[in-house]
């Protein structure tokens, strides 16, 4: 562009550079498409990790809820033990 501009003799591409608006819209015609699929692939990921993410919470709410039942058991039990003892 730089070149096209300071050229002396001819310009191939006068001022509103009509061939580079060409190619960059060519490539942005090109791109796109990638970019759309990469997102894709990147948002099945994210939905992959997230799905583990809450398979693991579950499985640790899950066992917490069985340590809170327990200790609720041996909090049970020795309370009983000290009304008998």
């Amino acid at each position: 562009m730089a070149l096209n501009l300071i050229a002396f003799l001819q310009h191939w591409d006068p001022y509103p550079f009509i061939l580079l608006n060409l190619v960059l819209s060519f490539q942005a015609a090109y791109a796109s498409p990638i970019i759309m699929m990469s997102q894709n692939r990147q948002s099945d990921r994210d939905r992959q990790q997230a799905q583990h993410d809450y398979e693991t919470n579950l499985a640790a709410k899950e066992e917490i809820e069985a340590l809170m039942k327990h200790l609720s058991g041996l909090e049970a039990q020795k309370i009983t033990s000290s009304w008998n003892g």
